[in-house]
């Protein structure tokens, strides 16, 4: 799908259900029109795994995502060789040749596609076009950053057993961080940049309806407007969307039409994930129904 401007990006996001501000289509379009990865931040809850898949659906796009954690290494975000096939393959080409064989014929054999485990960035590259999503680089570790600026630069892999991996048409990449620790800038300096926020008030509620067809104006105003006021208290975790999300689909499971504060205390626990943050909300029902 070939995109015009921002604004017809914003158009093509909103119709798959991801209501995209100014900020928010115009780095998408950038991303897609140089040809850069998108490093997204922002506070947890904000919206940024919600674009990458949002742009896959809207551009018509396969997505691969990796999702990274702590120690995560090439193995799991690149390839793997599959050992017991391989084996089997050795086995079957003693058997065919009666003992006898061929040992540097052999070795070519197993280092074919044929073998080739692809992980979701090799995946991407043969994949391409498509979205490549990189969620939470923050919580891998500084070896891993480096392992992708190869990819990065180049949309381009070496394996030293099997060669050079090019992708013919460069992958959209979006990478997102909850800023647990900062990225270093040799990985920031390949990208473009945008900080998510919150979604301001109209816009909560009308993500709301969006994506809760059955919910009441009144009800996604009232939960929007509570939800803004927990994100200004000091609590531990304060909620995002898809607390929000959470919250107003429980009420409605509840057959309630009205946020009050029964109903708050009986439902904090969908929007609401520390023990301590539940104590001292409950302690504030009536400021927060205000």
């Amino acid at each position: 799908m070939t995109v015009e401007s921002p604004e017809k990006l914003a158009e093509a996001l909103e119709s798959v259900g991801y209501l995209a501000d100014d900020g928010i289509a115009t780095a998408g379009y950038l991303a897609l029109r140089l040809g850069r990865p998108l490093f997204c931040e922002g506070e947890p809850g904000t919206g940024k795994t919600s674009l990458a898949l949002g742009l896959a659906e809207a551009l018509d796009m396969p997505l691969i995502r990796l999702q990274c954690h702590e120690g995560i290494d090439a193995a799991q975000a690149l390839y793997e060789w599959d050992f017991p096939r391989q084996l089997l393959h050795l086995r079957a080409l003693e058997a065919a040749g009666d003992g006898g064989l061929d040992v540097e014929a052999a070795e070519q054999s197993l280092y074919t596609e044929r073998f080739l485990l692809s992980r979701p960035l090799l995946k991407a590259l043969q994949t391409a076009p498509c979205v490549l999503l990189v969620d939470e680089i923050d919580r891998a570790d500084d070896e891993f950053e480096a392992f992708l600026l190869q990819l990065l630069d180049e949309n381009a892999v070496t394996i030293p057993e099997f060669g050079e991996v090019r992708a013919e048409h460069p992958p959209l990449v979006v990478l997102t961080s909850n800023r647990t620790r900062e990225v270093h800038d040799a990985l920031k300096r390949r990208c473009l940049y945008h900080w998510l926020e919150h979604p301001d008030l109209g816009r909560e509620i009308e993500i709301l309806r969006r994506k809760i067809p059955n919910l009441g104006e009144g009800l996604a105003a009232q939960v929007a407007a509570a939800v803004h006021r927990l994100r200004a208290m000091e609590l531990l975790k304060p909620p995002g969307v898809a607390e929000s999300l959470d919250w107003a689909q429980a009420l409605l499971a509840l057959e309630m039409s009205e946020l009050d504060a029964a109903a708050a205390a009986r439902t904090l626990g969908a929007v609401l994930k520390y023990s301590e943050d539940l104590d001292r909300v409950r302690a504030k029902l009536d400021k927060l129904l205000a």
